[in-house]
């Protein structure tokens, strides 16, 4: 992350679920726009853009006085059935949206599994893959990300 206003804005949105340890936060975005020195526009900025269901996130908001925003962290499970048919490719793209691997690392598997596993069917890809992101200790239950259903 860069140093703009809106990366500040998401590292403080993402270290309120840390300090909930939930998979959920209840906020309001003038209460958050106080507190970090901008406008209720940027925080809505940041919320439409970085928190979006590719990267694992959910954002229902409720407008007016009572107004309020809930942060729900989405659980992925990337055999279910929004994944049916989904390639080692698209899972790696996933992952690497969600942040849950670097690009050097998204980089490294994209190449094993091009070069490596290019002859096998898809199902052998996905379990090559699920194999090499728990031995590179890539999970990341915080994320909602179970390998087991690759």
């Amino acid at each position: 992350m860069g140093n703009s206003l809106a990366d500040f804005i998401e590292k403080c949105i993402l270290g309120k679920f840390v300090e909930a340890q939930e998979k959920h936060i209840l906020m309001r975005r003038n209460d958050l726009a106080v507190e970090l020195s901008c406008a209720p526009s940027q925080i809505s900025y940041v919320l439409n853009t970085r928190f979006t269901p590719e990267r694992g996130f959910e954002v229902k908001s409720r407008r007016g006085a009572g107004g309020f925003v809930r942060i729900i962290r989405v659980t992925s499970k990337f055999g279910g059935e929004e994944n049916k048919g989904a390639d080692a490719a698209q899972v790696l793209d996933r992952l690497l949206n969600m942040k849950v691997i670097s690009g050097r690392e998204y980089a490294l598997l994209r190449h094993f599994m091009e070069v490596g596993a290019s002859g096998l069917d898809n199902s052998a890809q996905l379990a090559l893959l699920n194999e090499a992101l728990k031995r590179m200790g890539a999970d990341c239950p915080d994320a909602g990300i179970s390998w087991g259903c690759l």
